[in-house]
């Protein structure tokens, strides 16, 4: 792929287009061993050897992490006050990483961050209705009845009733223990189909986003890259 060198470098995260504008015209960015400083220079990024201060600059066009989202972090690329899910990526190479899909600030669990809009769109895409798998902890006793209200779809006040879900009740008590399984992704979905059944989520966890699952050995707050085998799978 051809690509303008001050694009290049901005995409690999050594800075904004205009700064590493300024860097290539002093003359601080080498190709091939040669000092190049147009920043409109187009470079091959599969062939030429770049070098930026002196350090070599590999180019990768997509990221993608399995992060398992603690709570109190927010689902955006940046936030003047907040910490955001794209702080925790701390070996990140790009800078334009975008968690696929939010997560409530209160919820853990399964988040994938990339910069891949196509895959983004083929998961997100309304009219593709992937399964989400939620782990969650209930007040009240969940019972066989809201099982099959979540079956046939719910009024959570939206224009349309929910698509069906599968609810699977792990543990009823005062507090419950449920699986659930939803095929969008409303704005607090999980919480207000309980809210629909008269219960309250008291804890949220996603542990599967269509065929990528959480990784059992993945801690809370940390992350890794997605294996060959999790990337071929999802596309």
């Amino acid at each position: 792929m051809k690509l303008r060198l001050d694009k290049y470098l901005a995409d690999m995260g050594l800075g904004t287009r205009s700064e590493v504008k300024k860097a290539i015209t002093r003359g601080l960015t080498e190709v091939n061993g040669a000092v190049v400083k147009k920043p409109e220079c187009k470079v091959d990024t599969e062939t030429d050897e770049i070098r930026y201060q002196g350090r070599p600059v590999g180019y990768i066009a997509y990221e993608y992490y399995m992060l398992n989202k603690p709570a109190g972090v927010i689902s955006a690329t940046e936030d003047p006050r907040q910490r955001t899910v794209i702080d925790l990526i701390t070996s990140r190479q790009r800078d334009d990483l975008f968690p696929l899909g939010r997560l409530d600030k209160d919820t853990e669990g399964l988040l994938l961050i990339t910069n891949d809009g196509a895959l983004a769109h083929r998961l997100l895409s309304p009219k593709k209705h992937v399964d989400k798998v939620y782990y969650a902890r209930i007040q009240g006793v969940v019972t066989a009845a809201d099982a099959e209200a979540f079956a046939v779809g719910l009024d959570i006040g939206d224009e349309k009733r929910t698509l069906p879900a599968k609810l699977d009740i792990l543990e009823s008590g005062e507090i419950s223990k449920i699986r659930v399984t939803i095929r969008e992704g409303r704005f607090h979905q999980v919480k207000r189909m309980f809210q629909a059944v008269g219960k309250e989520v008291i804890y949220l966890k996603r542990l599967q986003m269509g065929s990528l699952k959480l990784d059992e050995n993945l801690e809370t707050g940390a992350y890794r890259e997605l294996t060959k085998e999790e990337l071929e799978a999802l596309c």
